[in-house]
């Protein structure tokens, strides 16, 4: 039974040795990317798309009034997303 224990824990080992191969692939993989948070990037892609849509309202209006509108709310949209850019709220 001296050989199968000596199985059981090479096996182990390798095992152990991979974990910590894989660790470490994980922590190198890890240095090289930005970590965001997924809250603010979705609130930037709203800003975003809103700020398309408004951009397009733009130009399909022809009443002063209305345009003066859509350029508040695309200046208060471009506040937002720099606020959100720089992680003030």
């Amino acid at each position: 039974m001296g050989d199968a224990g000596e199985g059981l824990i090479d096996a182990d080992g390798r095992i152990q040795e991979r974990m910590e191969e894989l660790e470490r692939e994980r922590t190198r993989q890890q240095h090289g990317k930005v970590v965001r948070d997924p809250e603010k990037e979705h609130a930037l892609e709203s800003l975003r798309l809103a700020r398309t849509e408004l951009d397009r309202q733009l130009k399909a209006t022809a009443n002063e009034r209305r345009r003066a509108q859509i350029a508040q709310a695309i200046a208060e949209i471009d506040r937002r997303t720099k606020e959100t850019e720089d992680g003030v709220k």
